[in-house]
């Protein structure tokens, strides 16, 4: 049995692609560790660095390059202010040197030791070769960045599971009829029965802490990118809209921090229409940070990070303005098991699944995770999470100049107004008569993914990558 614990389906991280930026960022610590436990990291001489298939097509606009070098400067992606980023790249990139963990300074020229490879390793789609050459000999180690994150080093006969996160959750749950026995036996709701499996590994005043940093971020995402305006980064020209959304919604009352900010939507009169916006300015807000290399929360992926918090901003803001942080705590437990589901049935990798993998998974958990809020049962819980993915069956993955920008930035504000609507038709659904349950569309994603032609996998090869010239952006 595979256990995923929430905080693996939700990581704090630098944008723009946890697959693709999070993900080499953390091969890239892991080889170090390597090195040192190999008792050869004072040998090595220089590193060169080899990326392969989706890693390689989109490496660029997804700044795996960057990834790659900060990971190996010895940063870490959850406390590394961005606004160093590209003061860091710029010396590696002038000086030609990169000090290795900060400790060792080391030859480097990204430009030649840096390598996209358009060809794929057989095993996963985004693979990456790390060489230290000591003396006359080479030293490699291979790494693959799975989604969300995940990174794994060993090849697996079945590379959905992921044998490197073992633990023994007092109910361990793999599909959502397991999940559903589990209430049922212990008479719980969803979100309880998460939490009891976290306490098995954390106390819970930690699994609070660790729950409020990540909403913390989340939150301080929101607020950046609606109080931020011009053009994102790499190429394509493209304004930021949730500066505007924001205030031509916000009203008079005055504000000065994120906080301050919840009460005055709040305090706001909100119709209809407006609440669309508001939830599609606070979607856009997170993947605009995300795009420009900003501080994000995998939810499950950072193409996808903007469903998720706009979703419970949703609530707090406009469901319920008694809303706290134990709602906080449910709505995200609920979420992240949700995902950890699909990531042992399917897969949350873009580069494997397309689209349907990211804003599809994120869609249902946020969708999920509001059911339980809005009293559903968790039966109720997992039918919303079924509809969501259900209308997000065989989307692609298509950037545009292998950027997070477009379509994926708006995709996210689509992924949250489904994942509400999904919740309320979950709420007027009788299980008895539900005809496609969780654990289906779970299996006929991950179909549909294997049917999948690769170049609408984050390849940039097809659908509006190749529609779209960048030139007319």
């Amino acid at each position: 049995m595979e256990c995923i614990s929430v905080f693996d389906m939700l990581k704090i991280g630098v944008g723009p692609s946890s697959s693709h930026t999070l993900g080499p960022w953390r091969a890239a610590e892991r080889w170090i560790k390597e090195l040192k436990a190999n008792n050869t990291f004072d040998k090595v001489e220089s590193i060169h660095v080899d990326l392969y298939g989706s890693l390689s097509l989109t490496g660029k606009g997804h700044a795996t390059d960057y990834a790659v070098m900060l990971g190996l400067f010895g940063s870490d992606p959850e406390t590394i202010p961005t606004d160093t980023i590209p003061t860091i790249i710029s010396n590696i990139k002038s000086s030609k040197t990169l000090v290795l963990n900060n400790e060792r300074a080391l030859p480097f020229n990204p430009e030649t030791d840096i390598v996209f490879n358009r060809k794929f390793l057989p095993f996963h789609s985004n693979g990456m070769e790390f060489t230290a050459m000591i003396g006359d000999k080479k030293k490699k180690s291979t790494f693959y960045s799975i989604g969300g994150g995940f990174v794994v080093k060993e090849e697996r006969t079945n590379h959905k599971r992921n044998f490197e996160i073992k633990c023994s959750f007092p109910y361990p749950i793999d599909k959502g009829t397991e999940l559903l026995q589990f209430c049922n036996d212990l008479d719980l709701p969803i979100s309880q029965v998460v939490l009891e499996n976290e306490k098995s590994i954390r106390e819970e005043t930690e699994i609070d802490k660790e729950l409020q940093r990540i909403w913390d971020t989340m939150l301080e995402c929101m607020y950046i990118g609606c109080h931020t305006e011009g053009n994102l980064p790499g190429g394509l020209n493209v304004r930021r809209r949730a500066y505007d959304m924001n205030q031509n919604l916000k009203g008079v009352t005055p504000y000065s921090n994120p906080v301050e900010w919840i009460y005055s939507i709040r305090s706001t009169e909100v119709k209809f229409r407006q609440i669309i916006k508001w939830v599609s300015c606070f979607a856009l807000a997170v993947n605009e940070v995300n795009a420009s290399l900003g501080r994000v929360v995998t939810a499950p992926t950072n193409g996808s990070a903007g469903v998720i918090p706009s979703v419970l901003m949703y609530y707090l803001v406009i469901e319920n303005h008694d809303g706290n942080f134990e709602d906080i705590k449910k709505f995200l437990l609920v979420a992240g098991e949700i995902g950890s589901i699909f990531k042992k049935g399917a897969t949350i990798s873009a580069a494997m699944g397309g689209c349907q993998a990211e804003i599809g998974v994120s869609s249902a958990m946020a969708a999920g995770a509001l059911t339980e809020l809005l009293g559903g049962t968790p039966e109720q819980v997992l039918i919303a999470a079924e509809i969501a993915m259900e209308h997000h069956l065989g989307l692609t993955c298509d950037p545009i100049g292998g950027l997070v920008q477009i379509p994926c930035i708006e995709r996210n504000a689509m992924g949250a107004i489904k994942a509400i609507n999904a919740a309320e038709l979950a709420l007027d659904t009788d299980p008895k008569n539900v005809k496609v349950p969780l654990d289906k569309v779970v299996q006929t994603m991950w179909e549909t993914a294997k049917d999948m032609n690769s170049k609408y996998k984050e390849t940039s090869e097809g659908g509006l990558a190749v529609g779209v010239n960048m030139a007319d952006c």
